[in-house]
């Protein structure tokens, strides 16, 4: 991509799961600074196409470029330019609280000497110091 002023790109965009169509031909051009949002019924493919263009799933047919980046090719870069939260709770209930930040630490990269220090400011922010060990599921009431 070599338009500055674009933040996202997508021509042709698809995806597929055996012989379920997902997303089809999505084509999206979104400026630097616009806000944009998926709206839709369940199965209309949002999160299928939120989670191509994050780079955590691979695109069937097409291409799309974030933040100047291939989501096919280049999908460690996307997810270091962007942050993302999904609507829904996203860490895993039958992991504890340290082993979920551990994951995310590797998603993202975190080198392993700081990985226990962001840890431990994350659960100080949170207010979870002593419930490292709970799973997630047992605090969120699940």
């Amino acid at each position: 991509m070599t338009d500055d002023s674009r933040a996202v790109i997508a021509e042709g965009l698809s995806k597929t799961f055996g012989s379920f169509t997902a997303v089809d031909r999505l084509d999206l051009d979104i400026a630097k600074g616009e806000v944009m949002g998926f709206i839709g019924p369940n199965g209309a493919g949002k999160s299928t196409t939120i989670r191509m263009l994050c780079g955590l799933l691979q695109p069937s047919a097409g291409r799309a470029f974030v933040a100047g980046f291939d989501v096919g090719r280049e999908p460690e870069a996307v997810r270091a330019h962007i942050g993302y939260m999904s609507q829904k709770f996203s860490l895993y209930g039958d992991l504890t609280v340290r082993e979920n930040l551990r994951f995310f630490g590797g998603l993202y990269r975190v080198p392993r000497r700081e990985i226990e220090a962001r840890m431990q400011l994350a659960m100080a922010m949170a207010g979870l110091e002593g419930r490292e060990t709970s799973l997630v599921q047992t605090l969120a009431g699940g």
